[in-house]
């Protein structure tokens, strides 16, 4: 079986079983795809937990899902040391990280402390406890989810940590004929007549189309396009947007971007990545690194009108 067919066997045993977030399923593809990590921020009961829990059913691997609550510790995350009497000597027990798929469930109702844990393993895919460093495993993705509607008691994502995320994916209430879906979906499950993945997707094949991925061709038009797109952020070309930007995208934004538009365009079937690619998966890769002003909040500008701008400004290949 190829590696095409057996992604999108996935991708359609997903779609099954989670209905009317057709964007949070393909993200979470090419989050995997693209060996990055996921912040994903909607409204409660939007299958945000379920959509991870859904694909660690189809990919060879093990899930681990973490209750961000204020009294968690890193210890809590990492694993720590733990003294056996009998033989003297203290022992590392593995914490959650350890697992291949983690679903961090509302980041932000942890402090900074705990948040920070997360920062040397989704950057470097590793743990330091004491004075040594134990690796994670070759196949790790981090999906985060946050509530935006209440704030009480919550720790904001520091910007640092927010970079350290592939993509910030947010999503919206279905439509009507797919909430009618739903229902029918929980009334089977009821009956215990879920569905089940016809074959998992094995870390080879998943390694494999990476591999593949990274091969696809782009072209130097293609490539200077996300350039450019990317260093608008930084210095916008044109002065209405410019007083706007604080602090424009990161270097890591721009490996990003080049990622998830090949992700994407294979994905579709595309053996070459196109500016469409691009921007169609601009929004989610720059959302969280582009910082605004105060001025901007005063005249309404969110990220995501920023970066329309730019994609509306700068010439398409």
């Amino acid at each position: 079986m190829s590696t095409q067919i057996a992604v999108q066997q996935l991708k359609t045993y997903i779609n099954e079983e989670i209905i009317g977030q057709n964007t949070l399923v393909e993200r979470l593809l090419i989050a995997l795809l693209a060996d990055g990590h996921l912040l994903v921020e909607g409204a409660p009961g939007l299958a945000k937990t379920r959509a991870i829990k859904v694909l660690s059913e189809g990919v060879e691997g093990d899930f681990h899902r973490i209750q961000f609550t204020p009294d968690l510790l890193p210890a809590d995350l990492t694993g720590t040391e733990i003294y056996r009497p009998q033989e003297g000597t203290f022992k590392f027990q593995q914490g959650p990280l350890f697992h291949n798929l983690i679903l961090a469930d509302e980041i932000n109702r942890s402090p900074a402390k705990v948040q920070a844990a997360l920062l040397e393993a989704m950057g470097e895919r590793q743990i330091t406890v004491g004075s040594k460093t134990y690796q994670l495993p070759k196949l790790f993705l981090v999906m985060a989810t946050q509530n935006p509607i209440e704030q009480e008691g919550t720790y904001p994502l520091p910007e640092a940590q927010l970079d350290r995320f592939l993509m910030h994916v947010n999503i919206d209430y279905p439509e009507p004929a797919h909430e009618k879906e739903i229902l029918h979906l929980v009334r089977r499950e009821a009956r215990e007549q879920t569905l089940v993945a016809s074959e998992l997707l094995t870390q080879e094949t998943l390694f494999q189309a990476r591999q593949e991925i990274l091969e696809l061709y782009m072209g130097d038009n293609v490539e200077e396009y996300l350039l450019q797109l990317v260093l608008a952020t930084r210095r916008p070309y044109d002065e209405e947007l410019a007083k706007w930007i604080q602090y424009g995208a990161s270097p890591r934004a721009t490996i990003g971007l080049d990622r998830c538009a090949r992700a994407h365009a294979w994905l579709h079937g595309q053996d070459y990545v196109g500016p469409e690619n691009i921007q169609a998966i601009a929004y989610d890769v720059l959302r969280h690194r582009i910082i605004l002003n105060y001025e901007a909040e005063a005249d309404g500008i969110t990220p995501d009108k920023f970066i329309n701008a730019l994609i509306t400004g700068i010439a398409v290949p």
